[in-house]
This record gives structure tokens, C-alpha cells and sequence, in this order.
């Protein structure tokens, strides 16, 4: 019967990475990490990567752990990496996948914000500003500024029934509603605005954002 290992040693580009059984019992698991970090076939000195994988260790577990592999000549440890999430970090996420909505005018100088996707039902006024982490959905005229994805989130778009803004921005994209947009942004129907593959913020119909951004939403169902 073949025993399984609990220490799994992987070469990558970056180094080594020492892969961790997140399935035993501890004191298994360092009992095989001390015989595997003292064999004789490492040579010289390698930088290593420990990933504890599903395993919640907290810091004086982690510590021993970096104690151990720090031993050996031959490893120098550059990262412990883990695959749980801390209370704090679900938190975050969760607000980032929900949406928030408005109802109402923003008004000249007044600023909406939401972690998640921003939905408005009614205006965005000229110096108004909107703001959101994820995506922004204006059922109204939108005259002020939107701000998609302020985190970073290159995917969010901006949507409104009447795309007349000031200022367009995207994760760290500004788009200045020129002439040419503004003309664009009055025909009669729904339209958004996205980071085109060019790099650059465009503006097309509403209908279209199913295939812009096909991973926007994900209910399934109808026939």
C-alpha cells in the first residue's frame, strides 16, 4: 500500500514551491516537512514558495512551520501562500458582488457610492457624480460624472437610458464626453460605455453588452 505524501516538493520558474497536505493531522504534517526539508539531494540554496493550500494555520502555527523549513541551508523562503480567506477578506467580497440602488435625483454636487454594481433609478444632474466599485446602471439621463469599477475592475461598464455625461471613467480610464460622443450618446436608445480592447473607453447600444461582457451576469434559466 502505497503511503500517501504529505509534502509535495514542485520546481517552477520562481523557484521551488513546498505543497502542503491540508487534509492530515498537524503534527503528521510537520513530522514529514522536517525529514523532507533535510534530505540530502538539495543543493545550494533555492528560494521556496510554502503553500498550506485549504488549511487554516494561525501566526504561531505559521511561524513554526517557517521555523522548520528555514533550517535547512539550502531554502530560503520568499512567500507562504494560502488558499483561506480571512472573515474580513469574505466581507469585502461579498460587498463587491452586491448591488446597491438609489432612487431619486442626484443632485448638483452630491456623490452616490456603492462597493458593488450602483443601480439609479432617476437623473445623474450636471455635477452630480456616481460612483462604484463594480458596474453603474443609470434608468435615467445620466449629465454628471460615473465612475465604474474604482477598484480596479477593468470589466465594469456604465450604463444609462440617456448617456449625457461630463466625464466617463473606469477603473483608471477617463473618457472626456466629446462632441462626437455627446451626438452618439443622444440617439433614442439605451447605450453603455466599456473598455475596448484597444484600450480605450467606447460607447455602444445596451443590447449589445450581453456580448461585450458575457460574464456580467450569471442567472441562468428560460427556454
Amino acid at each position: 500500500m502505497t503511503t500517501k505524501q504529505l509534502v509535495l516538493i514542485k520546481g517552477t520558474k520562481e523557484g521551488l514551491v513546498l505543497q502542503l497536505d491540508d487534509q492530515c493531522a498537524y503534527s503528521d504534517l510537520l513530522d514529514e516537512l522536517k525529514r523532507k526539508v533535510t534530505e540530502e539531494g538539495l543543493e545550494g540554496q533555492a528560494e521556496v514558495t510554502i503553500h498550506v493550500g485549504n488549511r487554516y494555520c494561525n501566526q504561531e502555527q505559521l511561524k513554526e512551520i517557517l521555523h522548520i523549513v528555514q533550517e535547512s541551508k539550502s531554502l530560503k523562503v520568499t512567500k507562504i501562500k494560502s488558499d483561506v480567506i480571512t472573515m474580513e477578506e469574505c466581507n469585502e467580497k461579498l460587498l463587491r458582488n452586491q448591488s446597491s440602488t438609489y432612487i431619486g435625483i442626484v443632485r448638483s454636487g452630491q456623490e452616490i457610492k456603492a462597493d458593488g454594481d450602483l443601480v439609479v433609478i432617476g437623473d445623474v444632474n450636471p455635477n452630480g457624480k456616481v460612483v462604484a466599485g463594480g458596474s453603474i446602471y443609470v434608468m435615467g439621463r445620466l449629465k454628471g460624472m460615473a465612475h465604474a469599477g474604482f477598484n480596479g475592475n477593468r470589466d465594469s461598464v456604465i450604463a444609462a437610458s440617456w448617456l449625457e455625461a461630463t466625464h466617463l471613467m473606469i477603473a483608471d480610464l477617463m473618457e472626456l464626453m466629446t462632441n462626437e460622443i455627446t451626438i452618439l450618446a443622444n440617439k433614442p436608445e439605451m447605450e453603455c460605455a466599456y473598455i475596448h480592447t484597444n484600450g480605450r473607453i467606447a460607447i455602444d447600444r445596451l443590447q449589445d453588452l450581453r456580448n461585450l461582457r458575457p460574464n456580467l451576469s450569471t442567472f441562468k434559466g428560460g427556454s
